[in-house]
């Protein structure tokens, strides 16, 4: 089996240069990286490259700052008028005013949420309705005076529909700039990172789904003209990475695992619609560090052996057991030890040791006899499941 190409790169800026050649020729590059790898970080610095370009700015992105575009005046005195502030002077909102976005932003919004909003366009403010159910409409009363549901106004409406609100926002944004509108023009790159925070996964793959079905549309309607959009998208999120891997699968597309090294290096490998999970990434860090500690056992090197294998190196441990077990619909991470001879005894270490108050700042080092059982107990358990672990995380 061919294993797939590893690349390393110093700086975000040394990828960023990755993906622009990549979309040369390309169309789409997808990315998964796990939170505080630097995602938002990398498509800040795609934006800021694209500042440099002899056209001037050539991004539009949606990321944490685009969240932050928006802010809550939660009317504290009065508590009665709440809205969502806009930041007019972002080149986001640039060519929205008078364009009356209301439907193109309903059109993605009324699949995820029952919600009715009101853009003020000469204050930069946004304000929610919804229906409610009235309370003293009485079903039994066959001469009802009171209506059967009332409008609430000026509410404050949850994270999730406040997350999808403003994505829709976006999607209409983009459905402009792919139209060719005259104030979107200088969009060259759209870049997506992370867009399904506070949301349930079925929403999640709706998302997906809607994103992906608006790529395709530029593509296939811009094809011949050259003037689709090139495209980035950025995700933690293991299924929303499979449902737009699967959506946008093709020959031209990319697709890359992103991971930053403990030397804060960063590494770009190719992969398919099945990304590594988080606890992957600490199985492959629990066996580089048994590994150095064996080879130093060998070597005899008391003094380095004792600093290398940590007590918080329990607690990763457990966190892998506690996934492991859940996955197979067991309710305790001693099912993990089921098959052992010392299962007790290695349950009773596990459990203890990852209660410890330890410093994750100040890592101290295992006593001798606790590392010992810690490598015990952890080939125990990768004999029994046999991961599969990927270089990508190898020291």
């Amino acid at each position: 089996m061919n294993r797939p190409t590893i690349y390393k790169y110093k700086t975000l800026k040394s990828v960023v240069t990755r993906l622009r050649d990549e979309l040369s020729s390309s169309d789409i590059v997808l990315l998964y990286a796990f939170n505080r790898t630097g995602k938002t970080r990398l498509s800040m610095s795609f934006k800021d490259k694209g500042k440099k370009d002899k056209d001037g700015p050539n991004t539009l992105y949606f990321n944490a700052f685009t969240e932050d575009l928006f802010t809550w005046d939660n009317d504290l005195p009065k508590d009665a008028e709440r809205c969502l502030m806009i930041n007019e002077k972002s080149n986001f909102f640039k060519g929205i005013k008078g364009l009356s976005l209301e439907d193109r932003i309903h059109g993605h919004l009324d699949r995820y949420a029952q919600i009715d909003f009101k853009i003020d366009y000469d204050n930069w403010k946004i304000t929610f309705s919804r229906e409610i159910a009235n309370p003293k409409y009485n079903p039994k009363n066959p001469h009802n005076k009171e209506p059967e549901k009332i409008v609430q106004d000026n509410i404050k409406i949850s994270r999730g529909e406040e997350n999808i609100f403003i994505f829709s926002v976006f999607m209409a944004i983009c459905e402009l700039a792919i139209e060719g509108h005259e104030d979107y023009q200088w969009v060259k790159y759209i870049y997506v990172d992370d867009p399904i925070s506070s949301l349930d996964e079925n929403n999640a793959i709706t998302v997906a789904s809607d994103l992906a079905n608006l790529i395709r549309h530029d593509i296939e309607v811009n094809k011949d003209k050259e003037s689709n959009k090139k495209y980035i998208i950025s995700s933690h999120h293991s299924l929303f990475y499979n449902v737009m891997y699967n959506e946008l699968r093709h020959d031209k597309n990319k697709s890359y695992f992103l991971h930053k090294a403990k030397d804060e290096t960063y590494r770009l490998q190719s992969t398919d619609d099945t990304p590594f999970f988080h606890h992957i990434e600490q199985l492959c860090e629990l066996n580089n560090v048994v590994k150095k500690y064996e080879q130093a056992e060998k070597d005899d090197t008391k003094v380095i052996q004792s600093n290398i294998l940590k007590t918080y190196h329990f607690n990763i441990l457990r966190s892998v057991f506690e996934k492991t077990s859940i996955f197979f619909g067991h309710d305790d991470f001693s099912y993990c030890l089921q098959d052992v001879e010392d299962k007790d005894l290695y349950s009773r270490a596990v459990n203890i040791m990852s209660h410890g108050r330890y410093s994750l700042f100040a890592p101290t080092g295992m006593m001798k006899e606790n590392a010992e059982l810690f490598v015990k107990i952890f080939k125990s358990f990768v004999d029994k499941y046999k991961f599969e672990l990927p270089e990508i995380f190898f020291e």
